[in-house]
């Protein structure tokens, strides 16, 4: 497990968005993205607590946990393990379900095209899973199941363990607003993954990231305080401000509702999100991810009346990129190898935390055709993909030691990591007890390899000079983690697919494989049809510098009882920029995340333009 970090925070000169393109970049890398990817969601599987399912494929491990909440009268069974250990953390866990789901939303694509979707959503789905169980009610939110002293006095695998099981919780008498605005983030994140898929689902996500929420903003407090055993691994150093704001923006990212849009805009100044530039972004400090959302609603044209705040949201945002990039006036520490570098307590989560923003945020400023301006001059987006791209390549080798930090990936790597089961012989080949003291003894002190495979782990990684021991007790450098692994999938997602011309601005719907039968083609002139219809409604209005701008939704419902494809719109009397279709020709078409709309779902773009709305009409369509 992993313990608590002193927070930096710094002041940057405020930045201006420039106009700038993004030109086609070439992925030429001898590493294999999507066989890093893959291997990623291996990881989760090994650290599932509960009973495991059939498909399980990491085959080493076994049931456990069977018995947790049952002494508080409450199923707690479960979850993840956060690292080499067998607790169950719920702040650094909802983060790692957060962030796993953001990946989904913004590169289910490209985890579609390598295969590794429902892997993805697989393991969102045991993270949320868990986590509604550990909200039986809605001002009452389970935030740990077991301890880290009695844990870390023992070394057993997961299905042995002996220590402590006591969950603990926070409720209106001990408060603990980071912790329940975190997993209000997480299910409302994963309400979006699930919402084509499984709409129950997603719908039950969504209720509960409202109440807690509420809960969260209305009993405020910082949840180490109630939960006092949580101090000494994930002590909450910058308190619940930030995960309110986190909460808010997500809540309003899957809701659309005005509500939480206006949260942010009110309590921006109050707490801190347009205040601090932020040079770490981590289960601790979410700043700098709202900041780079915050900026995502100001491009889309959805900020309103509030667009001065984030305006001051997304200036913060890009001193945290241009500090990345070793470009601001205050910049990240790198190794002399190039990895940024923040402490020697598992560092790596910062790496692949910084790697994810800088990607989704290159994607957001091409998208709007814009670039950054640093103190050193103007930054292309392409600058802060490549960014992420040699972050990614360090770890997986690309460094002075030839050291993949991704155990399993490549030929070097991590073989004594820190971490209980990996560590010790499976209970499927040596179902012989392994007692308390005894795992230290026997396996904890071995100077061999680890007898199973934690393939897809991302250790904590070496120090600030690039030196790294690979050695069981060497914790700070050798133990993984699941918040280290979250945000690294949707940049190997994102690097794997390659280069695109896609927008990132709008929520990408979940791709579903669909078979390609004999097509029916229809001619479509009209604006809508008996198997479309095409609604239109102003959703916004500013005026900058006396001039009016209005931003229109346009809702495309497929009415008809078969899947539609092959979908091209006229737009006539734009005079703005479109999110949410792709150009072709003359005409519009599905954008590059959608082949197709399945019976009686929608689409929606957007567009932004001072004048009345656009003519929109249908050129023609298939049926299969």
């Amino acid at each position: 497990m992993m313990k608590s970090f002193v927070m930096m925070f710094c002041s940057m000169t405020p930045l201006l968005l420039i106009i700038g393109l993004l030109p086609n970049l070439a992925f030429a890398s001898s590493h294999n993205y999507g066989e890093a990817l893959s291997k990623s969601f291996l990881f989760y599987e090994a650290q599932r607590s509960g009973y495991l399912p059939h498909d399980q494929r990491v085959q080493w491990r076994g049931n456990s946990g069977l018995l947790d909440g049952k002494a508080s009268g409450v199923d707690l069974v479960g979850g993840y393990y956060d690292a080499g250990d067998n607790v169950k953390f719920g702040l650094p866990m909802a983060f790692t379900v957060t962030m796993m789901s953001w990946s989904i939303i913004e590169y289910g694509k490209q985890m579609g095209e390598s295969g590794e979707l429902s892997n993805a959503i697989d393991a969102v789905k045991w993270g949320t899973d868990y986590l509604l169980k550990a909200h039986p009610e809605p001002n009452v939110l389970y935030g740990e199941v077991g301890d880290g002293t009695t844990d870390h006095y023992c070394w057993q695998r997961p299905e042995d363990m002996t220590t402590s099981r006591a969950a603990y919780r926070i409720d209106p008498s001990r408060p603990g607003s980071d912790l329940a605005g975190e997993t209000a983030a997480a299910m409302a994140a994963a309400s979006i993954v699930f919402r084509n898929s499984n709409p129950a689902y997603a719908k039950e996500l969504l209720t509960h990231a409202y109440q807690l929420f509420e809960f969260a903003d209305k009993y405020r407090g910082k949840y180490d305080s109630s939960i006092t055993v949580a101090q000494k691994y994930y002590r909450s150093v910058s308190g619940y401000a930030d995960e309110l704001l986190w909460a808010a923006a997500w809540l309003y990212k899957a809701s659309n509702k005005e509500y939480y849009l206006n949260y942010l805009g009110e309590n921006g100044d109050a707490l801190g999100g347009t205040g601090w530039s932020m040079t770490e972004f981590g289960w601790d400090v979410k700043y700098a991810g709202v900041q780079t959302l915050a900026a995502k609603f100001l491009m889309q044209g959805n900020a309103g009346n509030h667009a001065p705040v984030f305006e001051k949201y997304q200036e913060k945002a890009e001193n945290f990129m241009c500090a990345c990039l070793g470009k601001g006036n205050q910049n990240i520490h790198k190794s002399p190898g190039g990895l940024i570098f923040r402490q020697r307590w598992n560092n790596m989560q910062f790496v692949t935390s910084a790697s994810f923003l800088a990607t989704v945020y290159s994607d957001y400023l091409a998208s709007a055709r814009k670039s950054l301006k640093c103190s050193s001059g103007t930054v292309l987006p392409s600058e802060l993909l490549s960014f992420a791209k040699s972050q990614v390549d360090y770890i997986l080798g690309d460094n002075p030691r030839a050291t993949s930090y991704m155990v399993g990936y490549g030929n070097n790597y991590p073989r004594q990591v820190h971490h209980r089961g990996s560590s010790i012989v499976s209970v499927k080949k040596d179902p012989s007890f392994v007692s308390c003291r005894g795992g230290y003894a026997t396996w904890f002190s071995r100077k061999a390899s680890d007898p199973n495979l934690l393939a897809g782990a991302i250790v904590g990684g070496p120090d600030a000079y690039d030196n790294f021991a690979d050695q069981r007790d060497n914790y700070e450098q050798t133990e993984p983690a699941t918040y280290n692994n979250a945000p690294l999938i949707g940049v190997l997602a994102r690097l794997h697919g390659g280069q695109s011309k896609y927008s990132q601005l709008l929520p990408v719907a979940i791709p579903q494989p669909k078979p390609d039968p004999e097509q029916k083609v229809t001619p479509a002139p009209a604006s809508s049809t008996a198997d479309i219809t095409i609604e239109q409604k102003e959703t916004a209005s500013w005026v900058p510098k006396g001039k009016t701008y209005y931003r229109y939704s346009v809702i495309v419902t497929n009415k008809s009882a078969m899947t539609m494809k092959n979908l091209k719109l006229s737009i006539y009397q734009l005079y703005g920029s479109l999110w949410g279709l792709s150009k072709y020709g003359d005409s519009y078409v599905f954008p590059a995340w959608l082949n197709s709309l399945p019976a009686g779902k929608t689409l929606e773009f957007v567009y932004v333009h001072s004048a009345s709305p656009a003519t929109v009409s249908i050129s023609s369509y298939t049926l299969v």
